[in-house]
């Protein structure tokens, strides 16, 4: 059996479909997935043992070019896949798969997709409250599922595994030495500062464990420089040595790399607090108006703090020139108790 699954675009949600493809597996263990996203996402499928290729979509977030997406679903028709699964709810998201003629062709009602999709599914919310739950519905026939609890198996819970000998020539390319104890800081957010913890309660968590015998590793991207500079300019100088700001230094799977190498990890509500869950670090995961009852860290290692209710849906840019109140309000001294309970201390040992 020959599955292309259409991913989704932001690192979370890529994270968070390993799941699906996991039980794929097990309902058909000779099954062929491959996976066409955005060539940014070929790092985080390459951890992912599951998948067969990673089919880069030459296209940025949110474009529709009708023309280039009937010449790569053409080109997709000698592959002979018998299934395709949609995870975008947008209505181009399932061109592809109608251009290239594939027969079953599955995913939620979305944008009113009748027709390019002919195994569409109407979704309960309130059965499927999870996003990754409704990643792996779709892994069942129609009708199958009834009961978010058949999905909640930790097996099949997103697993990123790591190449050991890339792993070890990334660490020594950046000059790095995880002999002390490492804590992974990742104070980023694709949407902005509405989804931050805010710099100076990392650099209050980061001056703590370094006082301890850890060293501070600060992860991002281009976009999260100013924040992770903040950090670490905000430690006593003597401190700073032991907190590294890595930060639009490294590529994505050589941060996951070095993620892997880490003792814990702190990490607001961003897609890489899912790659630190996925690869089995003790984590503390900070949420503001985003929801954990949605896109939680899907690790039984994890811990979500979290002062408000609800949910508050944030764009790209909201609250851009400050951090929201639900978020200060979590304390470095709550950050350090859960830290220091999920790598099971309760003081950390100085080395």
């Amino acid at each position: 059996m020959k599955i292309l699954v259409i991913g989704p675009s932001w690192v979370g949600d890529m994270v968070m479909s390993q799941s699906l493809y996991k039980i794929l597996k097990s309902h058909h263990p000779n099954a062929i997935i491959d996976v066409m996203a955005p060539a940014w996402c070929r790092p985080i499928l390459a951890c992912m043992p599951e998948i067969n290729e990673a089919i880069a979509i030459p296209l940025g977030h949110g474009k529709l070019d009708i023309g280039l997406r009937r010449r790569l679903g053409l080109q997709l028709k000698f592959k002979q896949y018998d299934q395709a699964i949609v995870l975008p709810g947008s209505w181009k998201s399932a061109l592809i798969p109608w251009f290239a003629g594939i027969p079953k062709r599955t995913g939620w009602r979305g944008e009113m997709r009748y027709g390019l999709l002919n195994d569409i599914r109407t979704l309960d919310e309130q059965a499927l409250p999870l996003m990754v739950q409704r990643y792996m519905a779709l892994a069942f026939d129609r009708g199958l599922v009834t009961s978010a609890n058949l999905l909640l198996d930790p097996l099949l819970m997103p697993s990123l595994v790591v190449d050991k000998t890339s792993t070890q020539k990334t660490l020594e390319s950046f000059g790095l030495d995880v002999g002390r104890p490492t804590l992974a800081v990742c104070p980023g957010a694709e949407f902005g500062f509405a989804k931050c913890w805010p710099d100076y309660h990392y650099a209050k968590v980061a001056e703590s464990v370094i006082e301890q015998g850890w060293q501070v590793l600060v992860f991002g991207s281009d976009k999260d420089q100013s924040i992770s500079e903040a950090i670490v300019g905000s430690l006593p100088p003597i401190h700073q040595t032991w907190c590294i700001n890595l930060a639009g230094k490294t590529r994505l799977g050589q941060a996951v790399e070095i993620l892997s190498q880490c003792r814990a990890a702190i990490s607001n509500d961003s897609g890489l607090m899912h790659v630190a869950a996925a690869i089995g670090l003790p984590l503390v995961a900070l949420y503001g108006p985003t929801s954990p009852e949605f896109t939680p860290p899907l690790s039984d290692k994890a811990k979500v703090l979290r002062l408000m209710t609800g949910y508050l849906k944030i764009r790209k840019g909201d609250s851009a020139e400050g951090y929201h109140q639900s978020l200060i309000d979590i304390t470095p001294d709550m950050a350090l108790e859960a830290l220091y309970e999920r790598v099971g201390l309760s003081k950390v040992v100085e080395m």
